[in-house]
């Protein structure tokens, strides 16, 4: 069983030519991390599964139906973005925000209900910005309103999360929250995919990887097969050493070669 898909999919990113298509199945209480050097495509792949913007080819399928095909209310049913960063139009309060999660819900014209408020007040709580229920969302810091973000989605009870950058702006206390709180949710059954930058957190937190190159190839699969330090190094174009810790593999640059050359005077 699968609940996103992609066939053939090619991402639209302007002045790069066509990459290899991209043939995904993504299971419910999968964790896929997405990762891949700056300008990779990352956050164009995320935009693209959730419809936010048309692929150059192939196609997304949730639920096994195309997703151009899905009335957009539907699709917010069961899938939610979280964006890496995000600008707020208008003034709103944190808790304001956080109903927003239940909108795909509501029938026109009609307010959120007692249930939708105890959803929005339970996802602050998880994200621990309840105490910040009454402020506008343009008073919080970066990290506070990434933890709103956060919770506006966890309000949506999706079946499919896509988050780019979960942990932007967030410290390592944090940052080790929301990682709990997306494989909680896998747990639950949900699927999570997520663009990252930081290589240590993919390897402690997901067990599926997508490999996005420069050149428009990708590999894929479980976590294991995929935390290959060559592998990584081609990826980075930056060697890579491994250790363990705690059983985990953890990554940090390696020296240069000695006696390479190197572009100092």
């Amino acid at each position: 069983m699968t609940v996103l898909t992609t066939q053939d999919l090619v991402i639209d990113i302007p002045g790069r030519a066509d990459g290899r298509p991209l043939s995904l199945r993504v299971a419910p209480g999968q964790r896929w991390g997405v990762l891949g050097p700056n300008g990779v495509g990352k956050t164009t792949l995320l935009h693209t599964l959730a419809g936010l913007r048309a692929p150059r080819a192939g196609r997304v399928l949730l639920d096994d139906t195309p997703l151009e095909t899905l009335k957009r209310k539907r699709v917010a049913q069961r899938l939610a973005l979280v964006f890496q960063d995000r600008q707020d139009g208008f003034p709103a309060t944190v808790l304001e925000t956080a109903l927003i999660g239940r909108h795909p819900f509501l029938a026109p014209w009609h307010r959120e209900g007692a249930e939708d408020l105890l959803l929005a007040r339970e996802a602050l709580a998880a994200l621990a910005v309840d105490h910040l229920a009454d402020r506008l969302v343009t008073t919080l810091s970066g990290g506070e309103r990434q933890r709103v973000a956060i919770a506006t989605a966890l309000a949506q009870t999706p079946s499919v999360w896509l988050a780019d950058e979960p942990t932007n702006h967030l410290d390592l206390h944090h940052q080790v929250a929301v990682m709990k709180l997306l494989r909680e949710r896998a747990g639950r059954g949900a699927a999570v995919v997520m663009g990252l930058h930081d290589l240590n957190l993919a390897a402690r937190w997901c067990d599926h990887l997508l490999l996005l190159y420069p050149d428009g190839q990708h590999c894929f699969g479980p976590a294991e097969a995929m935390l290959e330090p060559t592998a990584l190094a081609r990826l980075y174009g930056q060697p890579l050493t491994m250790a363990r810790v705690g059983g985990a593999p953890v990554f940090v640059p390696a020296d240069p070669v000695p006696g390479a050359s190197d572009d100092r005077p």
